[in-house]
């Protein structure tokens, strides 16, 4: 592990056990995919991925075969290029019974639209993509933060979308009236609000901002741009990867416990740092992170934080319970484990190399996967233990 990320693991949780981590490895699953930024699962026994492609694609692969035609292609609908497109996928808890999935896109205009779309009747490996339902739409002041991901939450039934502060204004991440720089939490089961075409959910009775004034869609605030989150499949709890601006690549972590409204800081934190922007105070609310990767850690290109997932699989017993994630620009990749109430950080090496994955995802089992460049990737580890010396 770099020195100074080791050091802020420190001042959040305290000693470290210092041990030397086992091996992380990857094997090619598919390939020949264009800008992949997403894989997930479908959750319907099938056993297939499911590659997002920023263009607006979906696509299928079965038993390790990328499939030639689409599951849908909504590129005649969106704006790609930079930090827009097609850029999250997630299948109803339900999905093998209903058919519905949800997209999270920006629109001809650049604003942000999460859309359910249906499986087709005749073809399971094809979507309808007549059968578009817009659920949530809001606007984007620039073309950046988009942030873009979604996910049901496994114990509550829940949408969870993550927004990034729009690249404008910092300061709406702090703002509770605004959708910008949260994570949202939407009953997409419900309507409460049938008189508008754009707003097809309800409202989750103990969301935290709920009779205060606030946005009742907000679960947790003060993010800049969490491009990638997850939930761990056992224990519900919820991980963010927070990309960060001068200084800090944050990520977070909200217990299943959490009544949500946690605060990450941003703009007036990042990392452990106090910013100085104008309108903040040393003593704002900041939700500390519970590893952060410094920028000017000499040997280091770290830029743009990809949260992963906590491996709950059972082909690599090693690591399970362990959260994996990773840097776009750096490629270097780390485990982390909570014991008691302390994190325990390890740089596990650079897998596939700088520049290359912008996501992970669970198959049907929990094994994790990663887009990277344009392939598909498994990540492989150790069958037993995860220390070479024995640690556990």
């Amino acid at each position: 592990m770099t020195k100074l990320l080791f050091g802020l693991v420190s001042l959040l949780c305290g000693n470290i056990l210092m041990a030397q981590p086992a091996f992380l490895g990857t094997e090619d699953v598919a390939g020949g995919f264009s800008s992949p930024v997403s894989v997930t699962n479908a959750g319907d026994g099938s056993d297939r991925l499911f590659v997002t492609q920023q263009g607006g694609q979906i696509k299928v692969v079965e038993n390790g075969v990328h499939l030639p035609t689409p599951f849908l292609d909504i590129s005649g609908v969106i704006t790609s290029g930079g930090e827009r497109g097609l850029l999250g996928l997630t299948f109803h808890p339900n999905y093998a019974s209903n058919g519905f999935f949800y997209v999270n896109y920006t629109d001809a205009q650049g604003d942000t639209v999460v859309a359910r779309y249906s499986v087709s009747a005749q073809d399971a490996n094809v979507a309808d993509p007549a059968s578009a339902f817009t659920i949530l739409t809001f606007e984007q002041p620039f073309g950046s933060h988009n942030g873009g991901d979604l996910h049901f939450g496994p114990a509550d039934g829940y949408l969870y979308i993550s927004s990034g502060d729009g690249g404008g204004d910092p300061m709406v991440s702090q703002n509770t009236t605004s959708l910008l720089g949260k994570i949202l939490r939407i009953d997409v089961n419900s309507d409460d609000f049938p008189a508008e075409p754009d707003r097809n959910y309800a409202i989750p009775a103990d969301n935290p901002f709920v009779g205060t004034g606030g946005a009742d869609e907000i679960w947790v605030t003060g993010l800049r741009n969490p491009w990638r989150f997850s939930f761990d499949r056992v224990s519900g709890d919820l991980f963010i990867g927070d990309v960060g601006e001068d200084s800090w690549e944050e990520f977070n972590h909200v217990p299943a416990t959490s009544m949500g409204g946690e605060n990450f800081g941003w703009p007036c934190f990042e990392g452990p740092d106090f910013s100085g922007v104008q309108g903040c105070d040393v003593t704002d609310p900041n939700t500390l992170p519970l590893a952060a990767l410094s920028h000017t850690e000499p040997g280091t290109n770290y830029c743009t934080a990809v949260g992963g997932y906590r491996y709950r699989g059972q082909d690599y017993l090693g690591l399970s319970g362990w959260y994996l994630f990773t840097d776009w620009c750096d490629g270097t990749f780390f485990a982390a484990r909570q014991v008691n109430n302390n994190w325990q950080v390890f740089n596990m090496g650079t897998l596939v190399g700088g520049f290359a994955v912008t996501g992970m995802g669970e198959d049907e089992n929990g094994e994790l996967h990663a887009v990277a460049w344009s392939g598909l990737l498994k990540i492989t580890g150790p069958d037993d233990l995860i220390f070479a010396d024995g640690f556990e």
